[in-house]
């Protein structure tokens, strides 16, 4: 009787990485054994993957800039608090809502990171204005709740409703910046680099939503997130040879 031949491939020390965080073992097989490079639902998940893993790492380091911006300037003329409140409380919804669902960590991982950065800025906004108690109030008051909305006491309509008013909230709080900006002639303490950052992974966002979830409430709030992205990285550019000491001299 021959014995089963063994399919081995050039992949195979990687195949647990692979197929751990990259792709189902199906499409490793249809990919590296089978060679059936152009498998489009396997080329979906692992585009989708990738995307995911290469968002959640970037922003890691996505608002650093802006952060930095605002240290070494000692100031954080051109940004908006209330813009921050209403940023924080729509990545808050997707984190909240994402876990709730346990959709995979690589659909809404940079949430988390993005949270720890808005709430570190909402507090420059607040020290580099003259109110670190404030600042601090703001810290204890947001950690506070964010215990309570992921404890067994919160029930999942409530996450759920926190998702659906994403939407306004994004709108609102991009308005508001982008108001500032006008008001300004400028972009003041705003970072460019993490501006258009926030805009290419907002739009990535879309695919891998659609792919990895399904969610049609998530992927529409993505697509909101990118077109208000897109108006203050719009602004960015208009403004890019405006400052706050130029607008001074010109008037």
């Amino acid at each position: 009787m021959a014995e089963a031949v063994v399919e081995t491939s050039f992949m195979d020390p990687f195949k647990d990485i692979l197929v751990n965080y990259l792709m189902p073992e199906k499409c490793y097989d249809e990919l590296f054994l089978q060679f059936n490079l152009l498998h489009v639902d396997c080329l979906k998940i692992v585009i989708s993957k990738g995307l995911g893993i290469g968002i959640i790492l970037g922003s890691v380091l996505v608002k650093l800039p802006q952060i930095l911006k605002l240290i070494g300037a000692r100031s954080a003329e051109g940004l908006s608090f209330n813009s921050v409140l209403l940023e924080l409380f729509a990545i808050t919804g997707t984190m909240a809502y994402s876990i709730a669902n346990s959709f995979p960590f690589s659909s809404w991982g940079e949430a988390l990171f993005l949270m720890i950065q808005t709430v570190t800025i909402g507090f420059l906004i607040q020290h580099y204005g003259g109110n670190t108690i404030k600042g601090l109030g703001f810290l204890a008051v947001y950690f506070g709740l964010l215990g309570v909305l992921f404890s067994p006491v919160t029930p999942l309509s409530v996450v759920t409703t926190m998702q659906a008013s994403n939407m306004p909230a994004i709108i609102f709080g991009r308005l508001i910046q982008a108001g500032t900006n006008y008001r300004n002639g400028h972009t003041g303490q705003l970072s460019a680099i993490s501006v258009f950052l926030l805009f290419a992974g907002s739009l990535a966002r879309i695919f891998t939503t659609v792919q990895e979830t399904g969610d049609s409430l998530m992927a529409v709030t993505y697509i909101i997130s990118s077109f208000c992205n897109g108006v203050i990285a719009a602004q960015v550019l208009y403004y890019w040879n405006s400052s706050p000491a130029l607008r001074k001299k010109t008037e």
